[in-house]
């Protein structure tokens, strides 16, 4: 088969090569699916689970990629839940070999279906930024109806799905990003926006929580503007960032079969619009990792024609 590989961490994107590689075959648990799209977060590459297994053992070359959309076309022992031929899409395990390719084996426990008047680009673009808006708001942020949330980068792939949760939860949406970024950000639903390239952050006042996509000084300068009791969720890593009077959560983006359930069903419904902001075909997406031009929202590449 096809797929995409990385060899040298210190060569990022530019690194990565179009190869052959060996059919993937399913384990216990597993179902093998032909992958018709994949996302791609360019993060990845700095992820020691891409280079790593789970011993710390070296693993490279190493397959990219962990969201998918695609079709079953085998089971493992044991495997339950999903059927070959069946439509499905979701996130695979950090340190296996991943969706940049046109066959990928996955735990099927990771995987939830897709319905038929989805397409596969539009499934492959929705479970890293799904799930990680979906978990960072409700299981970390414990976000109800009524309260402030400051989303950072709310053009992105990652923000776009948070404001436009938050909102549909009642909350009241302040976005953030670079100038250009304003209007995608009020698209999607934040109410106010913060140009972090012009206007002062401290200026946004309290708010209740504070969803943070960036890091570093951005972070700190955030923690501070926590009200008593809130809570800043970083997905950033671990952060030396602390609220006066409230919490820091950092996490890891779990899949989760059900969640998908509810994202898909909402982007079904009209209620949720996905962020796409490159697609291309995996012979051109070596490329596409390596754009020569700035852009906002998920590159997803679309595995089979």
């Amino acid at each position: 088969m096809k797929a995409i590989v990385v060899k040298d961490e210190a060569a990022g994107t530019a690194g990565m090569a179009l190869v052959e590689r060996p059919e993937p075959h399913a384990a216990i648990n597993d179902v093998v699916v032909q992958v018709h799209a994949s996302g791609f977060v360019p993060t990845e590459l700095t992820w020691p689970s891409t280079w790593a297994n789970r011993l710390n053992r070296d693993r490279t070359p190493s397959i990219p990629g962990h969201e998918l959309a695609g079709v079953v076309t085998s089971l493992g022992y044991g495997t339950r839940g999903l059927s070959k031929g069946q439509r499905v899409f979701g996130l695979t395990d950090w340190y296996r070999d991943g969706t940049l390719a046109e066959y990928v084996a996955v735990e099927a426990r990771n995987l939830a279906p897709l319905p038929g008047d989805i397409d596969f680009t539009v499934g492959a673009s929705l479970p890293i930024s799904g799930l990680t808006a979906w978990q960072g708001l409700f299981e970390h942020g414990h976000l109800q109806a009524g309260q402030s949330v400051l989303v950072h980068g709310a053009a992105g792939a990652v923000g776009s799905m948070v404001t436009q949760l938050a909102r549909e939860f009642g909350a009241y949406v302040i976005g953030t990003g670079r100038t250009a970024d304003r209007q995608k950000a009020l698209d999607f639903g934040a109410q106010e926006f913060v140009d972090l390239e012009n206007d002062a952050l401290e200026d946004v006042g309290g708010v209740d929580l504070v969803f943070d996509v960036i890091g570093s000084d951005i972070g700190k300068r955030s923690a501070r503007l926590i009200r008593a009791g809130g809570t800043l969720v970083s997905i950033v890593g671990p952060t030396e960032a602390r609220p006066d009077d409230g919490l820091v959560v950092d996490f890891v983006v779990e899949s989760d079969r059900a969640q998908l359930s509810e994202i898909v069903q909402r982007v079904r419904d009209g209620r949720l619009r996905t962020n796409i902001g490159n697609v291309a075909a995996l012979d051109d997406a070596v490329a596409a990792f390596n754009p020569t031009e700035r852009r906002t929202g998920k590159t997803v590449i679309r595995v089979r024609p």
